[in-house]
């Protein structure tokens, strides 16, 4: 369940409870057993589980596990031991109902008095135990130091072995369980099965390699490359069918991969395909130039990958040319999250030679629609928090991309309650109404890992609706393909197809989690042409020609010399100015010239010109890395 290379002894990883049998005898330990985790890693856990489990109400509730966000969750070092303690908190949260019943209809709960928040541990260690049949741990010979509250629990629920494995007997026969796992909803089960097959994905890091070189030192390590996922066997990898830059590895290749040192110097970075997906789209839309806005719920790795993306696309761009414009840079709104988690951030960065990318302090919501720092923002990404639905191993997923634990409770019942689904359809259409108020953007690419249509198709289609509402004060956005290699078309309950959206829709499966892509483009406003009489008639209106009529003809005098002859109605008077002046028609031509340029073409506040062409870029006011 939570141990990886464990002996025959023990479950899978992902397994959870599923083949405790008490009646059976226990087989003797081997040698060659990991050593347990260390103490602090059920401390983790327990605090982990005690922030996201089930709260009963009170008339309902026999034990309490404390009181959620009253516990700090405790640091372990590596990432191994923090995975550990997440799948400990995630399988005791699947589990907690019959770990409830266990531990009631054995007394532990009455004859062993816990703590204000010690049942969480409790609880922990008892899911630890009924994976490893109640065998005596073999302590970490790293260990720092041993935790008291830890061993004292542990000993507790040893001393009751009998009670607690003759209730969980009487749990199997009450529901009926061949094994624990039929305990768990069937979609749970499907997940974890899949979870079992999920391949390894890692895309190239263009900014310290290339694919040629990535495949080379491949191949000298005896990795041998195949045509499709479904060939992938032993020391063998793929490149991916929509993201170019991704190649994917057999599960169990994980520690091979490891030793031919291209994880370790970031020439190759290990992150799920949901997660690459948003960042490869970005590439046709990045073609022409200007920065890319992120916003959301995202990690290092993909900020680093749009990093990438950007400056690859921009060197093929401008490869053919003798000079080229600035860079295009990577602008994340960090909010208001700990100094602490922004240096992390910048030295993971700094670390896979990110070197245009530029924090932003503030959130979204904070930032003025006419900041000077987002001038040249031209494409938006953005990733925003979401309920994982399409995602079969979520431990690893939340732990990767910096996602909220808290959405383990979900998962860990097959199912996203509709207030948590209200929460966070709500938050994402703010996020997308806030990022197409910027003038200047003119692509959003949306992006979930969600297979519920209201973090999806509703959510679109409200900021659509909004965006035509709104189209007298800039154009509305459209619905456009994301330029991946699979469509799909969305119909309405009646069958109209009314909104005839593309998206990139990527179904969970055993060799991929799920994803959904949406891209939203500005339409392009109809040119307004006018006609030099219009335009001089307009500038009359105004008083800018000072008293030049715009229908008064004009006559030559002299070589190539015009003047204006008064009409034969129009009685001679004194004349302060009897004829136009040189500069007087070189004044008009001038305004002329001006306003037929401006009316040609698309809206300034749309087609800004790039500043970076004609002058050097002035120091940004935030900070980049260099």
């Amino acid at each position: 369940m939570v141990r990886k290379g464990a002996s025959a002894r023990r479950v899978t990883q992902t397994s959870g409870l599923q083949r405790v049998d008490p009646g059976a005898p226990e087989p003797a330990p081997l040698q060659t057993d990991p050593p347990d985790p260390d103490d602090r890693v059920y401390l983790r856990a327990a605090a982990i589980f005690q922030n996201t489990h089930l709260e009963k109400p009170a008339a309902q509730r026999l034990i309490s596990f404390g009181r959620r966000s009253e516990v700090s969750v405790p640091e372990v070092r590596g990432e191994a031991a923090q995975r550990l303690a997440y799948q400990l908190a995630f399988n005791t949260l699947k589990y907690q109902e019959l770990l409830e019943d266990v531990l009631i209809d054995s007394g532990f709960f009455v004859s062993q008095p816990m703590p204000d928040g010690g049942m969480s541990l409790v609880a922990v260690l008892l899911t630890d135990l009924l994976d490893r049949k109640f065998l005596p741990r073999l302590p970490p010979a790293n260990q720092e130091q041993e935790e008291a509250a830890v061993r004292e629990v542990e000993a507790c629920l040893l001393r009751f072995r009998t009670k607690l494995v003759a209730s969980l007997a009487r749990c199997r026969i009450k529901h009926d369980l061949l094994t624990l796992e039929n305990i768990l909803p069937e979609k749970i089960r499907h997940r974890q099965e899949r979870a079992r097959e999920l391949p390894l994905y890692a895309w190239i890091n263009t900014l310290r390699s290339s694919f040629e070189e990535v495949r080379e030192v491949l191949r000298t390590s005896g990795f041998a490359c195949v045509k499709c996922v479904g060939q992938l066997e032993g020391r063998s990898f793929c490149k991916d069918t929509h993201c170019q830059d991704l190649l994917v590895f057999p599960n169990s290749v994980r520690r091979e991969l490891a030793n031919t040192g291209l994880l370790s110097d970031c020439r190759l970075v290990l992150q799920d395909k949901s997660c690459c997906v948003g960042p490869w789209a970005l590439r046709p839309l990045l073609a022409e130039g200007g920065d890319v806005l992120m916003t959301g719920c995202f990690s290092a790795r993909t900020v680093a990958h749009v990093s990438a993306v950007s400056a690859h696309t921009h060197a093929d761009t401008h490869a053919d040319t003798h000079t080229s414009p600035a860079q295009s840079s990577v602008i994340v709104c960090v909010g208001d999250e700990p100094q602490a988690q922004t240096d992390e951030l910048q030295n993971t960065l700094a670390e896979m030679g990110c070197k245009n990318v530029k924090l932003l302090p503030v959130s979204l919501e904070s930032l003025d629609v006419c900041d000077v720092r987002l001038q040249e923002v031209r494409v938006a990404l953005v990733m925003p928090a979401c309920s994982l639905s399409a995602v079969s191993n979520p431990v690893d997923y939340i732990m990767q991309e910096n996602r909220d634990p808290r959405l383990m409770l979900d998962l860990s019942h097959g199912s996203v309650s509709p207030e948590v689904l209200q929460t966070l359809a709500c938050r994402q259409r703010k996020d997308l109404q806030r990022v197409s108020q910027f003038p200047q953007v003119r692509a959003v690419l949306y992006s979930t890992c969600s297979v519920h249509s209201e973090e999806n198709e509703d959510v679109l289609k409200t900021i659509l609706s909004q965006s035509q509402e709104n189209h007298s004060t800039a154009p509305p956005y459209r619905l456009s393909s994301p330029g991946l290699l699979q469509d799909s078309v969305t119909e309405d309950e009646d069958g109209s197809q009314e909104m005839k959206a593309r998206f990139f829709r990527l179904e969970a499966s055993d060799h991929h989690n799920g994803c959904f892509v949406a891209l939203l483009t500005r339409q392009p406003e109809p040119e307004v042409k006018e006609t030099p009489q219009e335009v001089l008639a307009r500038a009359a209106a105004k008083g800018l020609l000072d008293g030049l009529h715009p229908h008064q003809p004009i006559r030559r005098e002299g070589r190539g010399r015009r003047s204006r002859r008064a009409p034969a109605n129009q009685v001679p008077a004194t004349k302060t100015r009897p004829h136009a002046t040189q500069s007087d028609q070189s004044r008009v031509a001038e305004f002329l010239t001006h306003e037929m340029k401006g009316s040609s073409s698309a809206p300034t506040v749309y087609h800004q010109s790039d500043s970076r062409t004609q002058s050097p870029r002035s120091p940004s006011p935030y900070g980049s890395f260099n």
